[in-house]
């Protein structure tokens, strides 16, 4: 397999040392570059086109929010986990939503970091389903867009339905077993509502979700 390339953001030298230490110490994973802002950061993944980025919330110049929008934009195939010591709901949902493809907090011990970096370079998404049901119920708020209804229209009735079932953060193989369908089936159509939505991964499926009205707020 090939090595996966990571770039760490941090004002605090001593943070991305600590990170450092933890990923160049496991087989398949690198850290390619560093950078203390999200200006730095935008300038080094233009140079290095890391696959993962770690990314800190609260920086000068530029905060690790606008950051990953710009990154997202900026390079494709480049996922981005925001890391933080704020538990803040308003952090976690504004991150998902700038097309960040995980979150997590600094005090997470060293191996749920490297299984972070795995998963989210394999191109799935890091949340946990309590985390997705409480954040995106707690902020999405308001009236569906339009333009959603029109995403809505492009799936098939078996899409939306697993749509659905991936707002309330199932797995592909508690998907797999509710619908009694094999795991690569379900992988296909995730791929699928991804693909005719438009969106990045299943993160970004679920805010749709709730935005398009598919879903609402309080929806078992």
């Amino acid at each position: 397999m090939p090595t996966i390339r990571v770039l760490l953001v941090d004002d605090h030298a001593l943070v991305r040392a600590g990170f450092r230490l933890i990923l160049d110490a496991e087989d398949g994973v690198e850290v390619v570059g560093e950078a203390g802002d999200g200006t730095e950061a935008i300038i080094a993944v233009e140079r290095l086109l890391p696959d993962v980025v770690l990314m800190d919330i609260q920086m000068p110049r530029m905060d690790g929010l606008e950051a990953t929008r710009r990154i997202v934009q900026l390079a494709a195939t480049t996922r981005v986990i925001i890391l933080t010591t704020f538990e803040r709901d308003d952090y976690v949902f504004e991150a998902l939503r700038a097309g960040a493809s995980g979150f997590l907090l600094k005090n997470a011990p060293p191996d749920e970091l490297v299984h972070a970096v795995r998963v989210v370079a394999d191109g799935d998404a890091l949340l946990a389903p309590s985390i997705t049901r409480k954040v995106i119920e707690g902020y999405v708020r308001r009236p569906a867009d339009p333009a959603h209804h029109v995403g809505l229209g492009r799936l098939t009735e078996r899409e939306q339905e697993i749509l659905v079932l991936l707002a309330g953060g199932k797995s592909n193989a508690e998907l797999a077993a509710h619908l009694f369908l094999g795991e690569g089936t379900i992988k296909t159509h995730v791929s699928n509502i991804l693909s005719k939505l438009g969106l990045r991964d299943r993160v970004q499926a679920v805010v749709f979700a709730y935005e398009s009205g598919l879903v609402e707020p309080g929806q078992s």
